[in-house]
């Protein structure tokens, strides 16, 4: 569609294929918003196929899908099986290539709750425009085959977390195929399916195809921006653990008029366990939580280059105040957190019910930083509810259980992965930033360790390689909530960033 128009531009006008004696980001501002514009189709059909990681059978249909997409860049396609769904591996070699670079992409999605959404189908990809009131109006896609205004959002599960960026290295994948670019390094991407889940089966195929996944540096496209939606490099992530803990009451609900002050009752109990693992200024009270933990005044200063407005932070999340771990946003999230997920006991709202119930559920997350061990900071947890006079089991208890013990709990947990970081002062760190500085004309806003959790240390551990994030998505799309959205300025500023980082030299 566009090839004559670039084959004019890369050969008769500026030579692009050298890629030197050019405005560069001029002509990536040209070709990122005239690649996105052809996209849109494609982009559709993508963003249209159901991907709850949590429904395996919506897997393989885009499984399928990213083979053919990848197989149409020139990539040679591998299925690496694991006990569910497959991993994808799409690898591309270059002549008097010298190394290889692994690069993370996700695929998969949340699950959806359509009756949160402000459209009929969360998977149906909608265009919407805001009004002056701050409300988001559905507007005609074939808007898009247009003037293309940057503000104008794409509303739909799994938008920016992260088929907007899986998406964004495929139309950067078209240019450098139209302008016949050839990087002077190896091009591997791994496809994750299960992430939303954990990606609890990766390690174990990491060890498996090493030799397949073997690469000199790892790139990952996911995750928001900083929150000014500046360019961003983020060095490290944090790891993740989950608890389930679920207290027991009365075998039955009881009614709470007959047997209220007789019966305990479990969400009470439940409550005051959950009250003893924090401080009132929010620190984790559970003992030797954040042993290891030092931040040198050096890294101190290195966080506070990170441009945070907390003051409007605090603003748009409508919080007065902090919890009191570190001295700022930067600090906080250098620490290991303990989080509450989700309470669940009896009924609310109009389903409301005098009774007491039988049980109260809490799900909880521990998200862990690189000094932090998974299976460590559970036992932390776990000892903590022992002390607190619980006798644990991993299912319902037996009656003898029941007749015996007067505080008794379900604790089951799991340890998904670890954190990772990468020092700033590295080969891949200066590459990025170089493909940064061609994109934007300045150095990228430089995060230490992002406060969310991507799978990527098993292939920091087993490979021995760095890896570093390259954030494309607007800070306020709603990742992992209703209405999902990739804003269209960030969608052609991440087509423009891949393409300045494939066609820097290593």
């Amino acid at each position: 569609m566009l090839k004559s128009y670039f084959s004019c531009l890369a050969f008769c006008c500026l030579c692009f294929t050298s890629f030197s004696q050019v405005n560069k980001k001029a002509d990536l501002d040209v070709l990122s918003l005239e690649y996105a514009k052809s996209s849109f189709d494609e982009l559709h059909e993508f963003f249209s196929l159901p991907n709850d990681a949590y429904q395996p059978e919506q897997i393989e249909p885009n499984v399928k899908w990213c083979e053919s997409a990848f197989a149409k860049r020139g990539f040679k396609i591998q299925r690496l099986e694991t006990e569910t769904v497959p991993l994808l591996l799409a690898s591309r070699n270059y002549p008097n290539a010298k190394k290889t670079v692994l690069i993370y992409l996700q695929v998969d999605g949340q699950p959806v709750d359509i009756t949160k959404w402000d459209q009929p189908d969360a998977y149906i990809p909608a265009l919407k425009e805001q009004d002056e009131n701050g409300e988001w109006n559905t507007i005609d896609w074939n808007n898009l085959k247009g003037e293309l205004n940057r503000d104008w959002r794409i509303f739909s599960r799994s938008a920016s977390d992260a088929r907007g960026p899986d998406m964004m290295f495929l139309k950067a994948m078209d240019i450098i195929n139209d302008l016949k670019v050839k990087p002077n390094f190896n091009i591997k991407v791994i496809m994750d399916f299960e992430e939303e889940l954990g990606s609890p089966r990766l390690p174990k195929a990491v060890n498996q195809f090493k030799d397949e996944l073997s690469a000199d540096m790892l790139v990952i496209f996911d995750g928001p921006r900083h929150l000014s939606n500046e360019p961003t490099l983020s060095y490290g992530a944090r790891g993740i653990a989950t608890i389930s803990l679920e207290v027991f009451g009365p075998r039955v609900p009881l009614h709470s008029g007959n047997y209220g002050n007789y019966s305990p009752n479990p969400a009470m109990k439940l409550s005051k366990l959950l009250a003893s693992m924090w401080h009132d200024d929010g620190r984790v009270a559970i003992p030797n939580w954040y042993d290891g933990i030092t931040i040198s005044d050096e890294v101190k200063e290195i966080l506070k280059q990170v441009p945070d407005d907390e003051k409007q932070i605090q603003k748009d999340f409508g919080i007065a105040s902090t919890e009191n771990i570190g001295n700022n946003f930067q600090e906080a999230i250098q620490y290991p957190a303990l989080g509450i997920l989700g309470l669940e006991a009896a009924w609310v709202g109009n389903q409301t019910r005098t009774i007491i119930p039988a049980t109260a559920i809490a799900e909880l997350n521990i998200r862990l930083v690189k000094e932090t061990n998974g299976d460590h900071m559970v036992k932390l947890v776990k000892d903590h509810i022992i002390g607190q006079g619980y006798y644990l089991v991993e299912d319902k208890p037996t009656e003898e259980e029941r007749m015996t013990h007067e505080k008794i709990a379900r604790f089951n947990s799991e340890v998904s992965y670890g954190a990772f970081r990468t020092e700033f002062d590295t080969e891949i760190g200066t590459w990025l930033r170089k493909g940064m500085r061609t994109a934007f004309g300045k150095d990228p806003i430089q995060i230490r360790t992002g406060g969310g959790s991507i799978p990527i240390s098993p292939f920091v551990i087993t490979l021995g390689i760095p890896a570093v994030a390259v954030p494309t998505v607007n800070p306020d799309n709603n990742q992992h909530s209703p209405n999902e959205n990739i804003r269209l300025g960030n969608y052609v500023d991440g087509i423009k960033t891949i393409v300045a980082i494939l066609m820097e030299k290593l």
